[in-house]
């Protein structure tokens, strides 16, 4: 935090968040806001409603930066209710299909589960955030006119079966940004010749940030000093290297000028972190044909 020239304190960091069940990711950002008393506030990856965990809020300058988050690999703790099938494929929805569940062991579903492991493909829910036509999944939806988006592929570390209380599944689940869990969930119980929904999502990491470092909302709410939750700035983005700036290569920086001097990138687009004094104060592109670094984002032109 620092003091603006109009007197007003700059709030930059993120927080960790463990997100209550029933409110939107929105839902938290609005709480934040109201919390900080800053506008500038954003979340790094949509969790629904139903879901609770890990929601990465990030404020001031760090919003700037949520595009280089929102790749993180997650991991997921999540109960498959084998029999049913809703429209939302979770528990808020309406069930649109039954299946009789049939007689299954530990073994067969861990035989199932190893085939959906690596990558795959797969189509998301019809009440997704993601566009279509200029609009939300969930708003065709709404609208009764749903759409079949193409699949996509995405990929599962690892998927584990924690617990098998017929009729219910509890998996544990580690893959790649983009992966829809209640998607997984339909195509596990179809692969067990039945039907299923999503009852409980709990996101357990996302990226360097785990459940068991998060913040309750309700904790942070009552905290005497909710600063003690705050996090760098950079604290999401220890997978891009860093670099370290010269006082002369800080002042092309603040200009729009490719720094002098610095170590080759070896593929076009790839990225650094540049600081100044100990401070994260730009993100680099590296440009193979012109073979320089380019500041693409500068958090804090015209300081010294």
């Amino acid at each position: 935090m620092k003091e603006t020239g109009q007197g007003h304190v700059s709030v930059d960091g993120l927080f960790n968040i463990d997100k209550p069940r029933g409110l939107t990711s929105h839902d938290v950002v609005d709480v934040v806001r109201r919390l900080i008393g800053h506008r500038r506030v954003g979340h790094t990856g949509t969790l629904d409603p139903l879901a609770t965990g890990v929601l990465v809020v990030a404020v001031g300058q760090a919003t700037r930066l949520i595009e280089f988050m929102t790749g993180h690999d997650k991991e997921y703790r999540f109960t498959l209710r084998l029999g049913e099938e809703t429209d939302t494929l979770d528990a808020e929805g309406e069930i649109v299909e039954r299946a009789p569940v049939p007689p299954l062991d530990e073994e067969t579903i861990r035989a199932v589960l190893r085939r959906f492991t690596g990558t795959i493909e797969q189509v998301p829910p019809a009440h997704a955030a993601i566009r279509h036509r200029g609009r939300r999944l969930y708003e065709w939806a709404r609208m009764g006119r749903p759409v079949t988006p193409p699949p996509r592929r995405v990929h599962i570390y690892a998927l584990d079966l924690e617990a098998w209380q017929p009729p219910e599944l509890t998996l544990r689940v580690t893959c790649s940004a983009g992966t829809y869990v209640r998607a997984l969930a339909r195509d596990i119980a179809r692969a067990l010749n039945t039907r299923g929904h999503v009852t409980a999502l709990r996101r357990l990491a996302s990226g360097p940030f785990r459940v068991e470092d998060a913040v309750p909302l309700r904790v942070l709410e009552s905290a005497s000093d909710w600063r003690a939750y705050l996090l760098p700035v950079d604290a999401g983005l220890r997978h891009i290297p860093p670099v370290h700036l010269t006082p002369e290569q800080w002042a092309q920086v603040q200009h729009g000028r490719s720094p002098r001097g610095l170590p080759p990138g070896e593929e076009e687009g790839e990225w650094r972190r540049a600081y100044y004094n100990g401070r994260l104060v730009a993100m680099l592109r590296w440009d193979a044909a012109r073979k320089r670094w380019h500041p693409k984002k500068v958090l804090h032109p015209g300081d010294s």
